[in-house]
C-alpha cells in the first residue's frame, strides 16, 4: 500500500512539474549582414544547464520551468546580449534578437564557424534572405543528382534546358545569345567561334562550390542579358587539411556495342595533340595519315584534390586549395537517319538512310585557389584555372546525294578533331572599411585557344566495282584547319555605403555604386585544302578504310590529284592566305543601386549606363576585305522588391530593361560548312532591346524545403534568329527577323521532405519538382529583312515561336538518405527525371516549315555511398529510357524526319578516398 501511494505521489509530482513548464522561442539574426539569420549561435538561460544552438534558419527553442530568468545570446566574434525573460506555465514566449560585432573588439579569438554554401540548406537560406531574385545549386545537390558538369547542373533548376549534343543552354526559352556566363562575378570567354558563351560541359563540378543563376536582372550585371546569367563560384577552402583521390570508369551501351569503334589515328588519347598546316601544303603531300585505329570504348577518370589552412599572425589565415583531374568519354549515336536541303514538298537533296557518329572526348582540369584573410575586415583571393578539352569523332552518312549518288549509294565520312584550352586568372578583394562601408573588387585575365586542326571529309559512291571518290565539286574531299585565339581583360569594383541607422542600431538603407569593364580581342583564321582527283583518275576504286593508298606523295607527284584552296592552286601568289576575321569589343559600365528597407518591404532601384563598341574585320572568300562597327550607349533601369509576408514567405517583383548583342562571327562575312548545313555571317545584324518583368512567391516551410511560383514576361525589340536565306545551297544566316517578340510563362518549384524516421534525420525520403510553362511569339517580317540586309528571305509563316523555346520543361527527383555507424557511413540514392516538349530549332522559309526538335524525357539513377569515414563509392546510370532523338521539318504535306538517333545508356562507377 505504501509503495502504491509513493508511485501515485511521484506521478502527480511529475505531472505537475511537466505542466509548469513554458517555452522560449525565436530567431537570431546577424546585424552586420543585412539581418540575415544567424545559424549555430548559442542560447543559454544563465544559472541553469538549459541551452540550445540555433539551426540553419537561426531558430532556437528552450523549455524551462515557470519563473524569471536572464537569457544570453552569444556567437564567437559578436557582442553577447543578455535580456530578462519571464516563463509562464504552458505558454510560449517569442524573443527575436539581432547580434552585431560593431562594439565588440575581438583580439585573440579565431572564428571557426562558416556557412557552407555547398549545402542545399545553406543555399536555400541565402535565397530566402537575399533581396535579389536568384537560384543556386551547390556541390551537395550536384553529387546527390550525379551531375558531373556545369551545363547539366544548371538544367536541374527551373526553366533551363540544354541543347542536345552541346553545352549550349536555354533559359526560359531564350538561347545562347540571350544568356551570359561569369566565374566569381567576372566574365569568361567562349571557346566556340559561333557561340557567345563557353561550353559549360567543360567545367567539372569538382571545382565548384555552388552555381548561382540570375534570371532577374540587377544593375551589377552587364546589360547584355535577357535569359539569365550563370555564375560559377569556385571552391574557396577554409577547413582543416585534406587530400582526396578519385578514380572512376564509365561505359556507354551504344559505344560498347560497336564491333569497330574506330577513329583517325595519330591523335593522342590525352587530348593534347597539336596539328598545323604542313609545310609546302600546295606543292607537296605532307598531310597526316587517314588510317583509323580501333579503340576499346571504356572510359576512365582520375583526380586528386587537397587543401590546407594556416594561421598567419593573430588574425590572418592563409587557405590553399588545388585540384587536378583527367577524364575521357566514349559515346555513339546509333539507329540514325538524316536528311538535308528539304524543300517545301518534303523532298531532300540529301537523304541518308544510315547515320552514325563515334566520339571520344577528354577533359584535363587543373585549378589552384589561394585565399589570404589579412584580418577580420580584409581578404584577397587568387584563382587560376586551366582546362584542356578535346573531341575526336567519326561521322558517317550513307544514302542519296543529289548529282553525286542518285542511286542512294553515297557515303560521306568526316573525321573531326577539336582541341580547346582555357586559362582563367582572377584576383579578388573583399574589404570591410567600417560598419557602414564595404569595398569589393576583382580583376581577371582570360585566354582561349580553340583549334580544329585537320578536319577531314571525303565523299564516295559505292559502285559495283567498289567505292569511288566523288569529283563533282572540289570541296567534296578536303582537309580543313581552323584556329581561334581570344584574350579578355575584365574589371569589377563596387562600394557599399549604409545609411539611416534606426534605434536598434540597424541600417535601413544602402547605396552600392561601382564599375564593370571588359575588353576582349579575337582572332580567327581558317584554311581549307581541296583534294580533287584529276582527269583519268576520277573513277579510281579506293578503300574508304585505307585512303592513304590513294592520297599519298607518290600519287600527288604523278598527278593523280591536285590540291588547291578557295583562292587557287600553288600558281596563285596568295593561295595560302587563310580566311580570317578579327573582332574587338569594349564595354564600360557604371551603376548605382539604392536599397532601402521599409519594415517588411525592401526595394532596390538600379540605374546603369553602358558604352559598347564592337568592331569586326574580315578577309574571306565571300566578302573579300571588309569591316563593320557597332556602337551603342545603353541606359538600363531596374527595380527589385521583396515583401516579407512572414518569417517563412516572401513576395518578390523584378522589372528591368536590357539589350542583346550579336556575336563576332554572326556579323563577319565568313562561311562555315557542316555536312548538313552551311552558315554565313550578316554584317547588317544589330542589337535587340529587351524589357523584363518577374513576379515570384516563395515559402520555406523548413530549412530544406521550398515552394515557389513565378510568373514572368519579356518583350524584345528586333529579335535575332537563325533563318534560311535564299541561296543555291539554302545557307543559314543570322537575321533581325521582325520588329518585336515576346515571351510569357510560369514556373513552379517544390522541395519537400516526405518523411524521416528520427529527429536526427538519419533516414529520410525527400522529393523535388520544378516545372515551367512557356508561351513565345515573334513577328516574322519579310520586307524588314529584305530592306535592312543584302539577303533575301521569304518566311513561310507570319509569326513563330522563339528558337529553342519549349512549352513545357520538367525536372523531378526522389532521394532516400540512410546514415549509420555514428554518422560515419551513409547511402544516398536518387531517381531523377527530366523532360522538355517540342522546341523550334530553325525558322522555316520559302514554303518550308520550321525545324523542330521533338520532345523526349531522360531518366537517371544515382547512388552515392560513404562506406567509411574516408572511403566513398558511387554508381550513376544515365539515360535509362534511351529514347529516340528526333528533329523534324514541319510541312503542309506532313512532318519530315530530318535527323534521328539514339544516344544509348551510360553507366559509371567511381571510388574516392580521403586521407
Amino acid at each position: 500500500m505504501k509503495l502504491k501511494l509513493f508511485i501515485l505521489t511521484l506521478f502527480i509530482s511529475t505531472l505537475t512539474f511537466a505542466q509548469s513548464k513554458g517555452t522560449i522561442t525565436g530567431v537570431l539574426t546577424d546585424k552586420d549582414s543585412n539581418n540575415e539569420t544567424l545559424p549555430f549561435a548559442n542560447v543559454l538561460l544563465k544559472g541553469t544547464a538549459i541551452n540550445a544552438t540555433t539551426d540553419i534558419d537561426g531558430k532556437y527553442t528552450l523549455n524551462a520551468p515557470a519563473g524569471n530568468y536572464v537569457i544570453q545570446f552569444s556567437f564567437i566574434g559578436y557582442e553577447s546580449v543578455e535580456l530578462p525573460v519571464t516563463v509562464k506555465s504552458n505558454e510560449t514566449v517569442t524573443l527575436n534578437k539581432a547580434l552585431g560585432s560593431a562594439s565588440y573588439k575581438l583580439e585573440d579569438v579565431v572564428i571557426t564557424t562558416n556557412v557552407n554554401k555547398q549545402k542545399e540548406t545553406a543555399l536555400l537560406l541565402e535565397q530566402k534572405n537575399a533581396v535579389e531574385i536568384k537560384q543556386s545549386i551547390g556541390s551537395q545537390e550536384l553529387a546527390r543528382k550525379g551531375v558531373s558538369d556545369v551545363a547539366t547542373a544548371v538544367t536541374k533548376t527551373t526553366g533551363i534546358t540544354k541543347q542536345e549534343g552541346s553545352g549550349n543552354i536555354f533559359v526560359r526559352g531564350l538561347g545562347d545569345r540571350y544568356n551570359s556566363t561569369t566565374m566569381n562575378g567576372l566574365p569568361i570567354p567562349s571557346n566556340d567561334p559561333e557561340k557567345k558563351n563557353l561550353n559549360l560541359e567543360i567545367f567539372s563540378t569538382d571545382i565548384v562550390e555552388y552555381i548561382s543563376i540570375d534570371k532577374v536582372y540587377n544593375g551589377k550585371i552587364y546589360g547584355d542579358f535577357a535569359g539569365g546569367n550563370v555564375d560559377i563560384v569556385s571552391k574557396d577552402y577554409k577547413g582543416a587539411g585534406f587530400l582526396k583521390l578519385d578514380i572512376g570508369t564509365k561505359v556507354n551501351s551504344n559505344a560498347i556495342a560497336q564491333d569497330n569503334f574506330k577513329l583517325q589515328s595519330g591523335i593522342s588519347r590525352l587530348g593534347f595533340t597539336n596539328k598545323s598546316i604542313p609545310d609546302n601544303a600546295l606543292t607537296q603531300y605532307n598531310y597526316s595519315s587517314m588510317q583509323q585505329r580501333k579503340l576499346t570504348p571504356i572510359a576512365n577518370s582520375f583526380g586528386i584534390s587537397g587543401g590546407k589552412s594556416f594561421n598567419v599572425g593573430s588574425q590572418g589565415k592563409l587557405s590553399l586549395f588545388a585540384t587536378a583531374s583527367f577524364s575521357n568519354d566514349f559515346s555513339s549515336k546509333s539507329d540514325g537517319t538524316a536528311k538535308a536541303s528539304v524543300n517545301g514538298n518534303g523532298i531532300a537533296n540529301k537523304n541518308f538512310e544510315k547515320y552514325s557518329e563515334l566520339k571520344y572526348e577528354t577533359n584535363t582540369t587543373g585549378m589552384a585557389n589561394i585565399g589570404y584573410k589579412i584580418n577580420n575586415a580584409n581578404k584577397v583571393n587568387f584563382n587560376s584555372l586551366y582546362i584542356n578539352t578535346s573531341t575526336q569523332s567519326t561521322e558517317e552518312y550513307y544514302g542519296y546525294i543529289v548529282d553525286i549518288a542518285n542511286d542512294g549509294n553515297g557515303l560521306i565520312r568526316r573525321f573531326n578533331y577539336e582541341k580547346n584550352s582555357l586559362w582563367i586568372n582572377q584576383l579578388l578583394g573583399d574589404h570591410t572599411i567600417n560598419d557602414r562601408s564595404k569595398l569589393n573588387w576583382g580583376v581577371s585575365y582570360n585566354k582561349i585557344d580553340g583549334n580544329m586542326p585537320d578536319r577531314v571529309q571525303n565523299i564516295f559512291r559505292n559502285e559495283a566495282t567498289g567505292y569511288q571518290l566523288s569529283s563533282i565539286s572540289a570541296p567534296d574531299n578536303h582537309r580543313y584547319f581552323q584556329k581561334l585565339k581570344e584574350d579578355e581583360l575584365a574589371v569589377n569594383a563596387s562600394y557599399d555605403y549604409k545609411f539611416n541607422k534606426d534605434e536598434a542600431g540597424d541600417y535601413k538603407g544602402k547605396f552600392t555604386f561601382g564599375y564593370n569593364g571588359r575588353m576582349k580581342s579575337r582572332g580567327f583564321q581558317a584554311t581549307q585544302f581541296n583534294l580533287k582527283a584529276n582527269n583519268g583518275y576520277t573513277n579510281t576504286v579506293v578503300d574508304p578504310n585505307n585512303l592513304d593508298l590513294f592520297y599519298n606523295a607518290a600519287n600527288f607527284n604523278n598527278n593523280y590529284f591536285s590540291i588547291a584552296t578557295f583562292r587557287g592552286n600553288s600558281q596563285v601568289y596568295n593561295a595560302l592566305d587563310p580566311q580570317t576575321y578579327s573582332g574587338d569589343q569594349m564595354v564600360n559600365g557604371a551603376f548605382l543601386n539604392t536599397e532601402y528597407r521599409f519594415e517588411k518591404l525592401t526595394a532596390i532601384l538600379g540605374l546603369r549606363g553602358e558604352q559598347i563598341s564592337q568592331k569586326v574585320n574580315w578577309y574571306t572568300q565571300l566578302g573579300g576585305i571588309g569591316n563593320d562597327k557597332l556602337e551603342k550607349t545603353a541606359f538600363l533601369p531596374s527595380v527589385i522588391m521583396k515583401y516579407e509576408l512572414n518569417d517563412k514567405q516572401n513576395l518578390r517583383l523584378g522589372a528591368s530593361k536590357t539589350y542583346t548583342l550579336p556575336q563576332f562571327k554572326e556579323r563577319a562575312l565568313f562561311v562555315y560548312e557542316e555536312v548538313l548545313q552551311v552558315k554565313v555571317g550578316n554584317p547588317f545584324l544589330y542589337e535587340s532591346d529587351d524589357y523584363n518583368l518577374d513576379l515570384k512567391w516563395e515559402m520555406f516551410p523548413k530549412s530544406d524545403e521550398l515552394i515557389s511560383v513565378t510568373a514572368f514576361g519579356k518583350y524584345i525589340l528586333n529579335p535575332m534568329n537563325e533563318v534560311t536565306i535564299s541561296s543555291s545551297s539554302n545557307d543559314i544566316s543570322f537575321i533581325n527577323t521582325g520588329n518585336y517578340g515576346y515571351v510569357a510563362g510560369g514556373e513552379i518549384e517544390y522541395r519537400k521532405q516526405l518523411f524521416s524516421t528520427d529527429t536526427e534525420n538519419s533516414k529520410k525520403l525527400s522529393a523535388g519538382l520544378n516545372a515551367s510553362y512557356l508561351y513565345s511569339n515573334q513577328e516574322l517580317n519579310t520586307n524588314k529583312v529584305n530592306s535592312e540586309t543584302n539577303y533575301q528571305v521569304d518566311f513561310t509563316n507570319k509569326t513563330s515561336k522563339f528558337t529553342g523555346a519549349s512549352d513545357l520543361l520538367l525536372n523531378t527527383d526522389l532521394t532516400f538518405f540512410n546514415e549509420w555507424n555514428a554518422k560515419k557511413s551513409n547511402l544516398t540514392t536518387t531517381i531523377a527525371y527530366s523532360y522538355f516538349s517540342d522546341r523550334v530549332n530553325a525558322i522555316g522559309t520559302n514554303g518550308k516549315g520550321d525545324l523542330v526538335d521533338k520532345a523526349f524525357g531522360s531518366l537517371d539513377f544515382v547512388a552515392k555511398s560513404k562506406l567509411t569515414e574516408r572511403l566513398g563509392l558511387g554508381l550513376v546510370v544515365k539515360n535509362m529510357l534511351n529514347p529516340a532523338i528526333n528533329r523534324v521539318q514541319e510541312n503542309a504535306t506532313g512532318d519530315v524526319n530530318v535527323l534521328s538517333y539514339k544516344k544509348g545508356m551510360t553507366a559509371s562507377l567511381s571510388l574516392n578516398y580521403q586521407f
